[in-house]
């Protein structure tokens, strides 16, 4: 049995509801799943602003949790903090983005991201060619609506997301990853309409937490931080830094 701790790093509740009741589909029999929605910060990650902020509040939920976890997911597409989060973590991190980026490169040679927000692609771009694999990126493709605007009025994005799937596949993508917390379960129902695989991003990212937390890989030795003062943090989080 898998424990995972899903953290959503906007402030918007409705999207930590929506990535655990879709992620509860995704996981495997005996998984249990908890979510933890940032304290402070933008209720949407949007810019590169909302996306620093939004680091520093995954890092706060995460001190802040206290129950039992064997992984955690990052639920926003991007991975905001995620480095961070694994070098404090105990146990497995990881984000949408990785897992997602990590299961099509298995899947094909080329890949393209389709998420929600004009301001994600220069971020993706830049995340992508971070993990290395800048050469197999096709495209990223946004529309205007955010993953939180999706979320509301999930139908009415579908049309402008399947258009932009289709532009993947001409920019010569054999894998396409919807991304985005916004957006988990909507692949399922564009898959027919693109030529190539739909990857849901949570799905992805369930899975791969699941195989870490099954193998225990990916923990901290428990080595000890650099002794720093802070100012200004919660409680939790300037225990954990200290």
């Amino acid at each position: 049995m898998s424990r995972l701790l899903l953290i959503n790093p906007n402030t918007t509740r409705s999207i930590t509801d929506l990535v655990l009741r879709h992620a509860a589909r995704f996981a495997s029999r005996g998984t249990t799943l908890r979510g933890a929605t940032a304290a402070f910060g933008p209720k949407v990650v949007a810019s590169r602003a909302g996306y620093a902020i939004a680091a520093h509040a995954a890092l706060d939920a995460l001190a802040n949790d206290t129950g039992r976890r064997d992984a955690v997911v990052l639920a926003c597409f991007g991975d905001p903090g995620l480095a961070a989060l694994k070098d404090t973590s105990r146990v497995p991190v990881v984000g949408l983005a990785e897992a997602s980026i990590r299961r099509a490169v298995a899947l094909g040679q080329r890949f393209s991201i389709v998420t929600g927000g004009v301001r994600w692609k220069p971020m993706l771009e830049e995340f992508v060619a971070s993990q290395g694999l800048g050469a197999r990126l096709a495209s990223v493709r946004t529309v205007a609506p955010t993953g939180v605007d999706i979320a509301r009025q999930p139908q009415a994005a579908l049309a402008m997301l399947a258009r932009g799937c289709a532009a993947c596949v001409k920019d010569g993508a054999d894998v396409v990853i919807l991304g985005g917390a916004g957006l988990a379960g909507l692949a399922e129902q564009l898959a027919d309409t693109v030529e190539v695989p739909l990857l849901d991003s949570v799905q992805c990212a369930i899975a791969r937490a699941e195989t870490l937390a099954r193998a225990k890989r990916g923990r901290r030795t428990g080595a000890a931080f650099p002794s720093v003062g802070s100012a200004g943090l919660s409680p939790a989080l300037a225990r954990l830094l200290r």
